[in-house]
């Protein structure tokens, strides 16, 4: 025997159950009416929500664009800079190499200290 559930149609949706519909009727409309409730509800929420997430969104457009602003600067920046700064770099490494060349004890002291130094900090 297949069990399909057929609609009354001498209870139409959204019609009010009267004392002839029976106990179904009344417990359909019901039902209807909590789903009206309850769909009525989330659409309010919904209403009320939306402008808290379009404000959060803008927010954060808004803090990736200020960002973009400051890093596309520093990053030209950088780049125009590359081969300056390389060469500074490069200046320093021979300065130091000179210096440890002439200088061996006296920058083995110093690097000793440095390094108590560093470690007292780090502790």
């Amino acid at each position: 025997m297949e069990n399909s559930l057929t609609p009354n149609p001498a209870i139409p949706y959204g019609k009010p159950a009267t004392a002839g519909d029976g106990a179904i009727g009344k417990v359909a409309t019901g039902a209807h009416g909590m789903v009206d409730k309850a769909s009525s509800a989330a659409e309010d929420a919904v209403r009320k929500v939306r402008p808290v997430i379009d404000r959060v969104a803008e927010s954060a457009h808004e803090a990736v664009d200020k960002a973009a602003r400051v890093a596309v600067p520093t990053a030209q920046w950088l780049t125009e800079r590359r081969d300056s700064l390389n060469a500074t770099q490069k200046q320093f490494v021979a300065d130091a190499r000179r210096q440890v060349a002439a200088n061996p004890l006296a920058s083995v002291a110093v690097a000793l200290a440095a390094g108590l130094v560093i470690g007292r900090f780090l502790r």
